[in-house]
Formats: C-alpha cells, sequence, structure tokens
C-alpha cells in the first residue's frame, strides 16, 4: 500500500466481488487485522473482513421522512432477547405488535459487531459492521425497510467513548485512543490530542454512515459523560451537525440523542445558543425520583432522591439536579435545564441500564404492585416528554434483563464477574449474580412474547394501549413546543398534578404516589371537564375508582379524587368567546 497525508494508506483492488474476505498484515510479519472500518465480520471480531456492496440492497422507502421528535413513543428492544431466533428479520414478525400497541419509534440497543453472540453490545469493536449473528448489514437492513413501511421510525444505539477489550485491534492502525483521559470501559477515544481529526473523521462519518446507508432515523450516543474532548469544537457538535446536515439534504428527520449523567443543558441548547444542539438527551433524574416513589429504595445513586417534590421538579424544569449538591457524588452536581422544550428530554420508568444493571436483573413487575405499575405506565407515557418502552414492560414480562457476554478469553471473563460484582456494591446487593458467561444467563433474559395474552398481563396491556392513545388523541398530552405545563404538589410530594393546555384543548393530569388517597383541590379553571382515564378504576383492575365520570367548575371550587398509587386525568375544551 502506497502511504499518503495523515497517516493513511492506499491501494486499488480491482476484480473484488461482494463477500470476498481480506486482512490488513501492518507489520510485514504475517500479522493480519480485520478492516476497522469493516462493514461486515462474518467471521466475528477476530476473522477476516467481507467486502459489501452498499448499493445493492433494493430499498423501497423513498417516500420516507421519518417522524416530527415531539411525536415519538420509543420501544427500546435488546436484538438478541427480543425473540427466540434473535436476529434482525426475526423482529419483523413483531412489528404489527408493536403497531397495535401504538409506539411509532424502534429502539435497538446497539448492534456494532462484538465478541461472541450474546453481549448487551456495548463491548462492539466494529463500529461500521452490524452483528454477524443478528443479521449482519442484509438483515439490517431488511429489518429497517420493513419498519419504514408500516410507518415505524427507527433510533440505533451507538458507542463512541471507547471500544470493547476483545478484538479491539483500532489501535494498532492509529493514534485512536489516549490515556489523557480514562473511562470505566476501556481507553479514552482521542477526540483532542495530537492526530485528533482523522480519529474525529472515523467517528463522524460512522455518524452519518447509519443514516445514508441504513436509513437510521436516529443515534442515541452511549454514555456521552465519557466523551472527552477539550478541544474548540466539541465532537459532539460536529456529529449532530454533520447528521442534521445530511437529513437536511435528504430532506428527512434524523436525530441525535445523548445519553449523559452530567446534566448539562448545554448538550440538548442549541448552537446558536452557545450549547452543542443535539436534539434531546436520557433523563436519568426522571426515573430516579419515579422509581424511589415506587419502591422506597434509598441506596446507591438512589440516595439522592426522595418524595419532597424532587419529581413535580422533574415535570416542571427536566433535570432535579441543577448545580445543588449531590450527596451521592459528595459534591454540587449538575445546571439549569428550565426553559427547554419537553422533546428534549426522554423519560422511562425501566430501560436496560435500569433493569439490567441490577444484582437480579429485576423489573418492576416483579418487585412492585399492579397498582405502582399502572402509575408509573401513566407518569412516563402521560409526561410532557418524550416517553420510552422497555422490551416486555408493557404486559409485565417477569423474565429478568441480566448482564450477559460471550467472551472467548479467560482473564477478561474473569474480570467481567469481578467487576460486576464491584458494581453493585453501593447499592448493598448481596444476592448471588448471574454468570454473566453463562448462556443460561442469556436464555434467561429472553422475552415471553405471548404472556401478553394471558390474565392480568393482558389487562396490563390493554392498558398501555389506552394511554398511548390518550396521549396521541389529546393535543394537550403531547410533547410539542407549543404545550403549556403548569405543576403543583402536595402531600409531601407524593401528589404530583400536571395542568397542560394547546389550542383550545386543556388536561389535568393527578398522580398520586401515597398509600392513602388524596383530593387535588388546586384551582381548576372553570368549565366541563370529562373523565379520561382513572387507573383505579375496576376497568383496568383496581378496587375502585372515585373519580366522577365529569365535573363542573363554575363559581365554587373542585376536588379530584384520587385513589392511593393512583392517576386520575381530566380534559376539556377551551371556550372561546
Amino acid at each position: 500500500m502506497e502511504k499518503r497525508a495523515f497517516g493513511y494508506w492506499f491501494a486499488a483492488a480491482t476484480e473484488i466481488v461482494p463477500g470476498t474476505r481480506y486482512h490488513y498484515m501492518l507489520d510485514g510479519n504475517g500479522n493480519v487485522r480485520p478492516d476497522p472500518a469493516s462493514r461486515f465480520q462474518p467471521g466475528g471480531v477476530h476473522g477476516p473482513s467481507a467486502v459489501v456492496n452498499p448499493l445493492s440492497f433494493r430499498w423501497t422507502d423513498e417516500w420516507w421522512r421519518g417522524l416530527p421528535l415531539e411525536e415519538m413513543i420509543i420501544y427500546e428492544l435488546h436484538v438478541g432477547s427480543a425473540t427466540p431466533e434473535g436476529t434482525f428479520r426475526s423482529l419483523i414478525h413483531r412489528l404489527d405488535y408493536l403497531l397495535d400497541l401504538g409506539v411509532n419509534t424502534l429502539e435497538l440497543m446497539p448492534v456494532a459487531q462484538f465478541p461472541g453472540s450474546r453481549n448487551w453490545g456495548y463491548d462492539g469493536v466494529y463500529p461500521y459492521a452490524p452483528q454477524n449473528s443478528y443479521g449482519g448489514p442484509e438483515g439490517l437492513k431488511t429489518l429497517v425497510n420493513a419498519c419504514h413501511s408500516k410507518g415505524l421510525a427507527v433510533i440505533l444505539d451507538v458507542v463512541y467513548n471507547h471500544l470493547g477489550p476483545e478484538g479491539n485491534y483500532l489501535s494498532e492502525f492509529g493514534p485512536y485512543f489516549t490515556d489523557r483521559y480514562h473511562t470505566p470501559w476501556g481507553a479514552a477515544v482521542n477526540f483532542d490530542g495530537s492526530w485528533s481529526d482523522e480519529v474525529r473523521n472515523y467517528f463522524v462519518n460512522n455518524a452519518v454512515y447509519w443514516a445514508e446507508e441504513f436509513h437510521i432515523d436516529g443515534l442515541r450516543l452511549d454514555a456521552v459523560h465519557g466523551t472527552f474532548d477539550f478541544s474548540a469544537r466539541h465532537i459532539l457538535s460536529e456529529i449532530a451537525e454533520s447528521v442534521h446536515s445530511f437529513a437536511d439534504k435528504l430532506g428527512r428527520h434524523i436525530y441525535v440523542i445523548a445519553e449523559s449523567d452530567l446534566n448539562d443543558a448545554r448538550i440538548i441548547t442549541p448552537v446558536n445558543g452557545g450549547g452543542y444542539g443535539l436534539d434531546a438527551q436520557w433523563n436519568d433524574d426522571f426515573h430516579h425520583c419515579l422509581h424511589v416513589l415506587l419502591t422506597g429504595e434509598r441506596s446507591g445513586y438512589y440516595a439522592d432522591f426522595n418524595d419532597s417534590g424532587q419529581l413535580e421538579k422533574a415535570y416542571a424544569e427536566g433535570f432535579v439536579y441543577s448545580g445543588q449538591h449531590s450527596a451521592y457524588r459528595n459534591r454540587r452536581h449538575g445546571n439549569s435545564s428550565k426553559g427547554l422544550p419537553g422533546s428534549r428530554f426522554v423519560v422511562f420508568s425501566q430501560n436496560h441500564d435500569q433493569v439490567g444493571n441490577r444484582a437480579l436483573g429485576d423489573r418492576l413487575s416483579v418487585s412492585v404492585t399492579p397498582e405502582k405499575l399502572r402509575l408509573a405506565a401513566a407518569a412516563v407515557i402521560l409526561a410532557p416528554f418524550l416517553p420510552l418502552i422497555f422490551m416486555g414492560e408493557e404486559y409485565g414480562e417477569v423474565a429478568p434483563f441480566l448482564y450477559f457476554v460471550s467472551h472467548s478469553d479467560p482473564e477478561l471473563v474473569e474480570a467481567v464477574r469481578d467487576g460486576r460484582k464491584k458494581e453493585f456494591a453501593s447499592f448493598g446487593w448481596t444476592s448471588e449474580i448471574a454468570d454473566p458467561q453463562a448462556e443460561a444467563t442469556f436464555l434467561k433474559s429472553k422475552l415471553s412474547p405471548e404472556l401478553y395474552r394471558t390474565k392480568g398481563h393482558a389487562l396490563l396491556h390493554h392498558y398501555y394501549r389506552e394511554l398511548i392513545t390518550i396521549r396521541k388523541r389529546e393535543l394537550s398530552l403531547s410533547a410539542a413546543g407549543g404545550v403549556e405545563c403548569d405543576t403543583y404538589s402536595s402531600a409531601g410530594g407524593r401528589l404530583i398534578a400536571l395542568l397542560r393546555s394547546r389550542a383550545d384543548e386543556m388536561s389535568i393530569c393527578v398522580f398520586n404516589f401515597d398509600e392513602c388517597g388524596h383530593k387535588y383541590a388546586a384551582e381548576i379553571p372553570g368549565g366541563e371537564w370529562k373523565l379520561v382515564l382513572d387507573s383505579a378504576s375496576p376497568e383496568w383492575g383496581g378496587r375502585i375508582g372515585s373519580a366522577p365520570p365529569s365535573f363542573r367548575v363554575s363559581d365554587r371550587p373542585f376536588e379530584i379524587p384520587v385513589e392511593a398509587m393512583s392517576a386520575v386525568v381530566y380534559s376539556r375544551r377551551i371556550e372561546v368567546f
């Protein structure tokens, strides 16, 4: 190969057909490595790369323009454990189920090639190559094409803060990593040191690659708090700008969403306002508030959360920690996100991290009552943010979601086992931890998709469908920028109300996280109010629903009764004279 500028090497190979296997020889001593920008690794992370023709797939989604961000209702899943087959193509048979549920956006946990056949995906080492055991590039394109044909958008989780330990040969090709910073998961990527321009290009181009070659509608950037860059133009901003420019060129909606525990509003503040210009971020503060109210847990990072109005602040502003002292971190944490639109935040009661990073991988469905499950669902789906549902949550899946890997290095496997034990220490969890390497751990995490047809589970599934229908039907319950939201709390922060309005519609959502019933007695705008939802109603498995089917506010105030651990929603048309 011929050496060129900026550390690149070049050679032209002719008469190469798709499927041709190839390696790079780096040192002339017979040591060969796969292509760091490989599009396909049919033999895994240590095997040769395969030539792919990126233009051979026949797309049928030319009409597709994506979805407005504020309309997204997201369903997160892990490809390997969502179906018995664990492939991209097998998911196509689940799309009608998702449509019937009412979600319109499928979010895939990372699919970049990782070692073995079972992994969460955060150990990927070939960012351009869809996992071989899932079906490779052809399988992923087939899935995305099928999603678009049914009106479903697709978000892909990508990892740009590190690469996994096994099969990671990237450092042999150039200065892709740095020892100036450290991450909990491996060497930090060199985004701002010597020769970092081409490293940045590698990852920026990858972000656009998923949108261009796979028609992905959005990227979820994993743990951006582990992405270190002190250059004048942050890599997150560059990624967002490149993706948005490509989207504008195609006339499509393509989004960049961050996972971050920094509580730094700059990430989701527009560039012209001094921010990085990402479209949204996951809001862990919202989850932690909600989880503590439902479970009473106070260990680990839950020590920072209590029931004294924090969830009300999350509804009103986004971040709970906006500069005050965090006992868990022993320092001040965050800055204010007040004033940012609700569509900048993704909220959830469960996700892969908050379930899978528990010692037993236990879901809320096995740790709280049905009343609390219904309350949690309403608190998320009717929030003024972008709701996310974790696979199986909607029918009360009882299988755990455990952490699993299939590494080939015994020492690495032992290090993973030891690391999981240490990670749980701050929570005081002493339960025996499932072996991440064991195939049985992975098999235990498989969904039981037909469970939603059985008694109890079917009712919860129907309840989720109704909540999503309500969110779509009632304009005042969307995450659109024009929606106004006022919050109120009482009973020590355990009774929370949202008064929301848009155009000529208004809604009141009251969430009672207390073990006894309360009445929402704040000032309610006049007019005829009609009951939209009472989660304590026998219709949903509750014992009693005390909320009246309608009421009218004229001269006297009205008190809305809300049963223990339940949600009540009313709506009305605004009278215009």
